[in-house]
């Protein structure tokens, strides 16, 4: 299920009020995240990439696949594109069983059955096979309709919105088998949200749709660090750390996760020793603080060197970038505080982080 190579969309599709023109280089494996307001897109990209909307103006190649390209007239009908495609709603033949559904989506393609034997070994659905649709909850649903797009081994997965139909706990239920397949399969994915949360926890590539254009694109972890263009507003704004369990405080019920650059004493949650996670450090719970504290409740205190300040959208908060190691962390502090602690771009100083969300 590997791609060989990057991939390149450029599409020019007219719309009512705006005319949607990207040009994006995709990785060759992980999750592309398109994120951006609703109206602003996202889901005509993937519509165009599966061929199922055609760009007046637009290519398409998927790593050594072209599927589009006007100036040379091809155009490769979207049943012959090698794609898996999962809508906001599973979309199940409710008169068929889990199994039958399955099979139904292997009918017109030439894939081994073996596909989707692994497809259903990599969504944990082997229990759920003599069901019928009726019988099973809205994220069960949700991974039978990713099973089916994996059973044909494409060589992309467009996923619009997977999520958004389901409440907070079936969210919840989902989202690690995502995980598990962005780290497994290592095939290239586009996945389309609008969810703060789902980008933090899933993005390995990031592109910003705004109006039908790209406002940004490149590695996730870059782009939510990035103070020129900023991805997110508000009490969403931070950074994603990429990490690992270090050691495990057993009496206190902690766990440190090292990063490059430092470490966090976290909550245990029942990670070994050794287990990569994805950290994400809001802006909201980092102070900055010129000398090392004593007598803190807060465990949690980092060197760094501060390479940038703006204006927050609030004319009372600033937003500071700093440098910890071989990674950035952002602190949103008052613009008072920052007057009075007498710092500026270059300065060393101390970050007081008072939480961090392990997202796995």
């Amino acid at each position: 299920m590997n791609a060989a190579a990057a991939s390149h969309v450029r599409l020019r599709v007219p719309r009512e009020g705006f005319l949607l023109d990207v040009d994006l280089s995709l990785p060759a494996s992980g999750i592309t995240v398109l994120f951006g307001a609703s109206g602003s897109g996202k889901t005509t990209v993937l519509r165009c990439v599966a061929g199922l909307e055609r760009a007046e103006q637009g290519r398409v190649q998927i790593g050594a696949e072209l599927w589009q390209d006007e100036t040379q007239r091809v155009f490769v009908p979207t049943w012959r594109r090698a794609l898996g495609y999962v809508f906001q709603e599973a979309s199940l033949f409710e008169h068929l069983t889990v199994q039958g559904n399955l099979q139904f989506g292997l009918k017109r393609s030439s894939a081994p059955a073996a596909g989707l034997v692994a497809a259903i070994e990599l969504l944990g659905i082997g229990h759920l096979l003599a069901r019928w649709p009726a019988q099973l909850s809205g994220g069960e649903r949700q991974r039978v309709a990713i099973a089916r797009a994996l059973a044909t081994q494409p060589r992309l997965l467009l996923l619009d919105e997977p999520l958004a139909a389901l409440d907070a706990a079936r969210k919840q239920e989902i989202l690690p088998w995502l995980e598990r397949l962005r780290d497994e399969l290592k095939m290239p994915m586009l996945y389309v949200t609008h969810s703060a949360d789902e980008l933090a926890r899933l993005a390995d590539h990031l592109v910003v749709l705004e109006q039908g254009r790209v406002k940004t694109q490149g590695p996730a972890t870059e782009a939510l660090a990035s103070l020129a263009q900023p991805v997110l507003q508000g009490d969403e704004v931070g950074v994603i750390l990429a990490g690992r369990v270090a050691e495990i405080d057993t009496p206190w019920h902690l766990c440190r996760v090292a990063f490059d650059g430092g470490s966090l004493w976290l909550r245990d949650s029942g990670l070994p020793l050794g287990q990569p996670v994805r950290l994400r450090v809001l802006a909201r719970d980092v102070s900055l603080l010129t000398a090392l504290p004593q007598g803190s409740s807060i465990q949690n205190h980092l060197p760094c060197t501060l390479q940038a300040v703006v204006p927050d959208r609030h004319p009372s908060q600033v937003l500071v970038r700093a440098q910890v190691g071989g990674a950035v962390v952002l602190a949103r502090v008052t613009a008072r505080a920052w007057s009075g602690l007498g710092l500026q771009a270059g300065a060393q100083a101390w970050l007081q982080i008072k939480s961090a969300a392990v997202l796995r």
